[in-house]
């Protein structure tokens, strides 16, 4: 793609078996924090894009504290990016509501590698898709993700359920599938443009789970 001179961004200041239902694990976000955090995220990159050209989205993106990371070079890259993770986390979560385990959490695709490989496939695709395909797909993923955790309840949060892998309930597998490598949970774009809220600790992981995918 054509890129014009590098625009830069400075960042704002900064449960095991037998859980008793309704008790929230060790480290587990509650509901409401959740997804507010989600949309948020959400809310911050569709600020950052809303109103740019398909040549200002394409344009090489930096921050001052460096490259976006994950393969992304643009905004169009970052949105292609944090869509495609929304994408298999939502899919994660409407098979484990099914009682089936997405193929996302295979041990095969929960390495490094297999993530590495997902991130750069995921760029490299978002690259062929017009920018206001991307965004209207990016939208609307973004509103599904909300409306899937307005349904939960707190009971469905934390209490433990019947079959993987959501078997320390739907909120710790949530926050697995929701969390960047040494991350607080559930800021996903915010940790690629350097814009996370000042004082939002890394949560420690729910009880029998990662702290986050091998990615």
């Amino acid at each position: 793609m054509t890129a014009s001179p590098s625009p830069t961004a400075s960042p704002s200041p900064g449960g095991p078996a037998g859980l008793a239902a309704g008790s929230p694990e060790p480290g587990l976000i509650s509901l409401p924090e959740a997804a507010v955090r989600l949309r948020a995220d959400h809310d911050l990159l569709l600020t950052r894009v809303t109103g740019l050209t398909d040549s200002q989205l394409a344009a090489s993106y930096r921050l001052d504290s460096g490259p976006l990371g994950d393969f992304c070079d643009s905004l169009h890259d970052l949105v292609a990016h944090v869509l495609m993770w929304d994408e298999i986390n939502l899919a994660v979560l409407s098979e484990a509501a099914a009682g089936r385990a997405h193929w996302s959490l295979d041990p095969r695709w929960e390495t490094a590698e297999a993530g590495r490989r997902l991130n750069r496939g995921g760029v490299e695709a978002g690259r062929h898709v017009p920018a206001s395909l991307l965004l209207h797909r990016f939208a609307t993923v973004a509103d599904a993700l909300a409306a899937v955790f307005g349904q939960y309840t707190e009971r469905d949060w934390t209490a433990p359920g019947q079959a993987r892998p959501a078997e320390r309930g739907i909120g710790a597998l949530a926050q697995y599938v929701f969390t960047v490598p040494g991350q607080p949970a559930f800021w996903h774009a915010a940790v690629h443009l350097n814009q996370l809220p000042a004082a939002v600790p890394v949560q420690p992981a729910a009880a029998g789970l990662r702290e986050s995918r091998p990615r």
